[in-house]
């Protein structure tokens, strides 16, 4: 488990970014969840609604190396891993990291770029590094990437291929402000500047402690069950072209754990599960024509399979 220091930190975290964010602590938890399972968020939604404002909170929050890349129609692949350049005086080749060699990378509305460019990241957020060249070159370490996207009926963007979008371990969806959270978002003062004036609350050994306590956090074997029937049902739900994969089911049940270690226990829930499914599985869901949103096939799919 957490040190009772670790687990302060992580209080502090997310009260900061919850103060940067306001009325939304699920989805602020759901991403420190992602940072803390090892994996990448996904954030999509409308234009304004604080996708790059939560992803910039993350970023001050951690304390850690960010960069930003604005994904746009004329990006290249090299514009974001990096490129070899000759050099006159060696002869030889030397390599130029590009933005993705830092520990957050924020890939804001990556699916303006084509998808070439967006496969640029598949192998560093798989592998956790780059290949340029046939020369491969590691990712610092923790390697973190806030994606945020606009829904795909938007002009000028691309759907993100099925093999880039299981590389997301979570997909949020902020909507629109509470009624309270808004009004305290018009009267106050501009998020940009109480970002540039938050301070870090995590390090980077907070960061890799953390991920290993979660790596500690039980799973008993029915829980395990659960998640294989959830698998199991979604291959055969009504409406699911292809459902999800043993290793949907891997980062399941490791953002249960993190979720359970959040929240303070040591070992997973049921309920832990079940609040993390549809953010795991919905976009790792291919539907049939006409079946409806991944969202709620994902739904109907986790009422389907009774807990034991």
């Amino acid at each position: 488990m957490l040190t009772d220091g670790l687990r302060a930190s992580l209080d502090r975290a997310q009260t900061q970014v919850n103060a940067l964010v306001l009325g939304k602590t699920q989805e602020v938890r759901m991403a420190f969840v992602a940072l803390l399972a090892g994996g990448h968020v996904l954030i999509e939604d409308l234009p304004g609604l604080g996708k790059t404002t939560l992803a910039h909170a993350l970023a001050a929050t951690l304390g850690l190396e960010f960069q930003r890349v604005q994904f746009t129609s004329d990006l290249l692949p090299a514009d974001v891993v990096g490129v070899s350049v000759f050099d006159p005086q060696s002869r030889q080749f030397q390599f130029h990291p590009g933005p993705v060699f830092t520990q957050v990378l924020l890939a804001d509305e990556i699916n303006r770029a084509p998808p070439r460019t967006q496969s640029a990241l598949l192998e560093a957020m798989a592998e956790y590094q780059v290949t340029v060249d046939g020369t491969t070159h590691r990712l610092p370490e923790p390697f973190f990437v806030i994606a945020t996207q606009n829904p795909v009926d938007l002009s000028g963007t691309y759907p993100l291929p099925d093999s880039q979008l299981d590389r997301f371990l979570l997909r949020l969806s902020l909507g629109y402000p509470g009624e309270e959270a808004e009004r305290d978002l018009l009267a106050g003062t501009d998020r940009r500047d109480l970002i540039a004036r938050a301070t870090p609350q995590l390090g980077v050994q907070d960061v890799i402690a953390a991920r290993q306590a979660v790596l500690d956090v039980h799973a008993s074997e029915a829980l395990i069950a659960y998640v294989q029937a959830l698998l199991a049902r979604s291959r055969r739900h009504p409406g699911v072209r292809v459902g999800l994969s043993p290793r949907a089911g891997l980062a399941l049940l490791r953002a249960a754990r993190a979720y359970a270690l959040l929240l303070g226990r040591a070992h997973v829930l049921p309920e832990d599960v079940q609040a993390l499914f549809p953010a795991v599985a919905a976009h790792r869901l291919v539907a049939e024509i006409d079946a409806g949103k991944d969202a709620a096939l994902a739904k109907a799919i986790l009422h389907a399979v009774p807990v034991d």
